[in-house]
């Protein structure tokens, strides 16, 4: 997506943008999102078609009276862009298209918590994967980012690491580095399941728990979005303690690991959280009480998020997500009794591609950087 000369103005970024997550859009629509006149989207317009960079379909209607439209869209084959989300055990790889739409995608064990070692091998993932038409590269991880530094990311124990420098010299092409929530609310924001909501919250469970969010079509930005501040909410007066002595907060109520650990005492043998939630599904007694504990606290979580920031509207997502199908009925009721009857109704969104979410992510922010870098002849 990169061009020679001209860096692109602040309309012509907003022309972009538009079409990117619009299109196909037709003219009229684009005057009226960007409050500009015929005249001004045809001069805007010109260079990037110009290039080939945008283009213009075939003759449809519009339901208008008139001549046919001919919409915009971005322009196929403008490269490939690929998204890792970073744990402190796997890398989950994903190759997209300048939507973030799944290509391909691959996981593999951590051979190493070694910067140099993680830049090496996600190379060689990414080689596997097919590097033809590599337009960029995001990078996602729980923690701490600042440019193309991680200041901390305490799942792998990185602490002021150039990793986006070092990831740069093996794959030869821009990498953008981001915390996971934050790509991820980007992603919904763009291309997912908000796009074209103003506003809305993002709450995610799996390891961790996660919260973003987004007010007049922006994702709210800020350096404690990697410290999890999300996970320690209150959210139940009796339940388990998580590792920083919190009782009942969210992690403790609703991260995989301790669901699966309150089940595994309560039966007295290992159970994974995909078991916790099949017998919870059975009517196991033991694991049932864990796991309706658990949609109340996430209910809770859900109403407490959209009465704080005035966003009815909730995309849920992680790889945890699968409590969401075992206990839709109990998590609405518990958003119900701490909502005020007089306010909108919550709008709920499930992503539940897990892992796959958090790399499509990444691949988003990176696409979004190479927004930011296109120029015009």
């Amino acid at each position: 997506m990169d061009g020679n000369h001209g860096m692109l103005t602040d309309s012509e970024k907003a022309l972009a943008r538009a079409v990117l997550i619009h299109g196909p859009i037709s003219r009229s629509a684009l005057t009226s999102r960007l409050s500009l006149s015929p005249a001004s989207l045809t001069r805007l317009a010109k260079p990037f078609l110009d290039r080939g960079l945008l283009v213009e379909l075939d003759d449809s209607a519009d339901g208008s009276v008139g001549r046919p439209v001919r919409p915009l869209d971005i322009a196929p084959g403008l490269g490939r862009f690929v998204g890792v989300k970073i744990t402190g055990e796997a890398l989950h790889v994903v190759t997209t298209d300048v939507r973030a739409a799944l290509i391909h995608s691959a996981t593999r064990s951590l051979e190493s918590t070694a910067p140099a070692v993680v830049a090496a091998q996600l190379r060689t993932i990414i080689d596997e994967l097919g590097a033809e038409g590599l337009a960029g590269v995001g990078v996602s991880l729980g923690g701490s980012v600042r440019g193309s530094a991680v200041e901390f990311a305490p799942f792998l124990g990185w602490e002021d690491v150039p990793f986006g420098s070092l990831l740069e010299e093996e794959v030869g092409v821009p990498v953008t580095l981001e915390n996971d929530i934050v790509a991820l609310t980007e992603a919904e924001r763009w291309f997912g399941l908000g796009r074209g909501i103003p506003g809305f919250t993002v709450i995610t469970i799996g390891a961790g728990i996660g919260y973003g969010l987004v007010v007049n079509g922006e994702v709210v930005h800020s350096r404690e979005a990697g410290l999890g501040l999300g996970g320690h909410l209150p959210l139940s007066a009796h339940g388990p303690v998580c590792h920083m002595g919190h009782r009942g907060c969210a992690e403790a109520m609703l991260a995989s690991g301790s669901i699966a650990g309150q089940i595994s005492a309560s039966l007295q043998r290992p159970v994974g959280y995909d078991e916790a939630l099949a017998l919870a599904a059975a009517g196991d007694p033991a694991a049932k009480t864990v796991v309706d504990a658990a949609a109340d606290a996430l209910g809770r979580f859900v109403a407490l998020a959209a009465n704080l920031s005035l966003q009815p509207a909730s995309v849920l997502a992680g790889e945890g997500m699968g409590l969401f199908a075992v206990a839709e009925a109990r998590i609405r009721a518990a958003i119900d009794a701490d909502r005020d009857p007089r306010a909108d109704p919550i709008e709920l969104y499930v992503d539940d591609t897990g892992f796959t979410a958090w790399a499509r992510g990444a691949a988003a922010v990176a696409i979004q950087a190479a927004l930011e870098r296109l120029r015009l002849d």
